[in-house]
Parts: structure tokens; sequence; C-alpha cells
């Protein structure tokens, strides 16, 4: 299976990959062997039932809104190779002078936002707050208390008293935050 997927990669592919996401070439290929060999209907795109079978995605709480993120832009249901290097180039940790447009602090706490914006509406609700951190904690924390977070959390992040977090709260809220290290995995060393 190895070889197929490298003959499947072209060089030209690898190399506009490596300059849109920051992967080196042999990470890419280590990565398209592991996307080919998620895709069991070898058709070269990965749905939603796919990403289902990944263990590390079976037990993380937030799983199912990291799938959502894979097909956030993609209405067919389907992700090709590219478009899956592309939300992984989220998770690459930035290097000094290597930052792209898919690894900035800004893009990733953009993908951050976005695991807490479960409607879309470019904004973080209460009742889509206390959703993401009931998916996080389940029931170690009661309900009483995870509506005491989700009220703190909102009065401290919201500067324009809507009742809301925006993008730009967000980032104000994590200002002194090390999202590039927090939101980083070191991939296929």
């Amino acid at each position: 299976m190895g070889n197929k997927s490298s003959l499947m990669l072209q060089d030209e592919e690898i190399s506009a990959i490596q300059n849109e996401t920051g992967f080196s070439a042999s990470q890419i290929e280590r990565l398209y062997s592991r996307f080919t060999s998620l895709d069991k209907g070898d058709n070269g795109t990965l749905g939603r039932e796919d990403f289902q079978r990944i263990p590390e995605l079976a037990i993380n709480p937030l799983g199912e809104r990291i799938v959502e993120a894979f097909f956030a832009e993609n209405f067919d249901e389907r992700i090709n190779f590219r478009q899956f290097m592309r939300v992984l180039a989220s998770f690459r940790p930035i290097k000094k002078n290597r930052e792209t447009k898919l690894n900035s602090r800004e893009d990733k706490l953009r993908f951050a936002f976005k695991m807490y914006d479960l409607d879309g509406d470019e904004k973080i609700n209460r009742a889509e707050l206390l959703s993401v951190l009931h998916m996080m904690v389940g029931s170690n924390i009661s309900t009483e208390q995870l509506a005491n977070i989700a009220d703190r959390t909102i009065m401290e992040a919201d500067k324009d008293g809507d009742q809301c977090i925006t993008f730009e709260e967000f980032c104000n809220t994590l200002e002194r935050t090390d999202v590039e290290e927090k939101m980083s995995i070191r991939f296929l060393h």
C-alpha cells in the first residue's frame, strides 16, 4: 500500500501542498499513506464515516466537532487529500519564518472559535458554550457548575454586551495564551 500512495502523488502536487501547508515532502507522503488507508472506497476522497474509524477521534470528546471542521467548506460530504491537508495544517507547529496562511496564530484561533460556534453565525452564545463544555467534560461536572463556567466566560469575554462572544472578543480573551503550542501536533517525526 505504501507504494500505491507514493505513485499516486505527483511531485508537482507535493510541491504545491508543501507551499500551501508548510509540511515537508516526507510528511506529505506519509500523511497520504494514512489518507489512502482511511479511504475504504478507494475513490480518493474521505467521508465522515472514514473519520469515525480513527481511534484518536473516537475517544476525543470533541471528535465530532473536529470531523466537522474537515467538511466545513465542502458541501458534497467528501474531501480530497488536498482539503485534508489544509485542515491538518492548522495543527502543524509554527516554525520561525515558516508560518503559512493556513498555520498562523489567527488561523489556529479561527479553527478553535469554530469548534464553539455550532451554528456558524460568527458568535458563540451561552447555549453553544454550554454544549461544547458538556461535550468536553461529560457528566464529570454538574449542570449548574457548567452554567456558572459559561456565564463567567461570557461575562469576561463579552465586551460589547450582546451576551455572545465574537471572534475578536475570543482572540482578545486568548491574547496571552500560547495558542501556537496548545494547538499543535507533532506530525510524523
